[in-house]
């Protein structure tokens, strides 16, 4: 009898050894520290969800080693806001950095927000006069020789416009959180977003040089910022996208309520008769074609839908549910009944 109870005395023995091995190669990296990482920690957020995104950031290995450590040493308490940490900490650095106050100032260049918009968080992050540098940034980057947008048979926009809501590089800065660390310039920032951007593009099938549907990349670009705007949400843009390609086809006035408004500052809410009438080149109810430049910060739904729409004959579409459901048509009386069905609902 005492044999069996040898082995699992043994058995557990080893379990317990190779158990506290790995707890231990967790919680103490051998490899060492990796590059910085930034983490947000949303409000509400608990030390689980914490534990899974570490783990995705490559901070930790395992979260569930991770757990079990705080159910012995205490979980950090955490503050909502955005931490600088290393990839590869041990468990005990992470305590110290989320017990800590957010170590990191960023911004996230979210799709859909113009740079109007960016220019007030990077305000708040770094200050007034480093946003106002960093607007003069985007202009400088936009007349760059090296700028990828507008070379070969690109034509590069004329920028004449004293409207401070318009941005000659809108949408030519890549989505995103972005940390402003000691030291950088508003220069460097911008390099950056525009790198992300290139690559952001690029997975999107927009790349310099390369015509797709009638347009250029540039154009591609502007069409794709449109296509954010109007059909908001990313199951409606691909039809959205091919709408705009149809009337763009047909030589029509693409009348986008979103274009009107970009060039008023406004994001959203209802386009008035008298807004109509304004003449400027961003009004495609006045102006065929697309506007001068994009009008926000393009996401990959709204590159991938310009780049690969669906194929269809829409050429008008309507929002007919507050769940953000479209309905798209072929005419112009189906346009008419599916408004009249939105303003059934309350919608119009």
């Amino acid at each position: 009898m005492r044999k069996p109870w040898r082995r699992v005395v043994a058995l557990a023995g080893i379990v317990i050894v190779l158990g506290g091995a790995w707890l231990i190669s967790n919680a103490y990296p051998f490899t060492g520290q990796g590059p910085m990482v930034v983490v947000r920690v949303s409000a509400g957020e608990s030390v689980s969800q914490l534990a899974n995104q570490l783990s995705a950031d490559k901070v930790i290995g395992s979260p569930l080693a991770f757990r079990l450590d705080t159910m012995v040493f205490g979980a950090p308490i955490l503050t909502p806001g955005f931490f600088q940490i290393p990839q590869n900490s041990s468990f005990d650095s992470v305590r110290s950095v989320f017990n800590g106050s957010p170590n990191a100032e960023a911004i996230d260049l979210t799709a859909g927000l113009t740079l109007h918009e960016l220019q007030g968080q990077i305000a708040q992050a770094a200050g007034s006069t480093f946003a106002d540098s960093f607007v003069r940034a985007t202009s400088a980057a936009y007349v760059s020789p090296s700028n990828p947008w507008f070379q070969g048979e690109e034509v590069r926009p004329v920028w004449s416009s004293s409207n401070p809501y318009e941005n000659p590089m809108e949408g030519l800065l890549g989505t995103g959180y972005y940390i402003i660390k000691p030291g950088e310039t508003p220069s460097e920032l911008v390099a950056a977003m525009e790198a992300r951007f290139v690559g952001q593009a690029a997975a999107a099938g927009i790349r310099p040089g390369v015509v797709a549907h009638g347009l250029s990349p540039y154009a591609q670009i502007i069409a794709a910022s449109i296509v954010e705007k109007e059909g908001y949400y990313p199951v409606n843009m691909p039809k959205t996208a091919r709408v705009i390609l149809n009337r763009l086809d047909k030589d029509m006035l693409l009348r986008m309520d979103s274009t009107v408004l970009y060039a008023l500052g406004q994001d959203g809410g209802r386009v008035t008769t008298a807004m109509l009438r304004i003449d400027t080149r961003y009004n495609t109810y006045l102006y065929k074609g697309l506007t001068p430049t994009p009008i926000c910060a393009v996401s990959s739904f709204a590159m991938d839908a310009i780049t690969s729409p669906p194929p269809g004959q829409w050429l008008y579409f309507t929002l007919i549910s507050q769940d953000g459901t479209m309905a798209f048509s072929n005419t112009f009386a189906e346009q008419l009944a599916n408004e009249r069905l939105a303003a059934s609902r309350g919608i119009l």
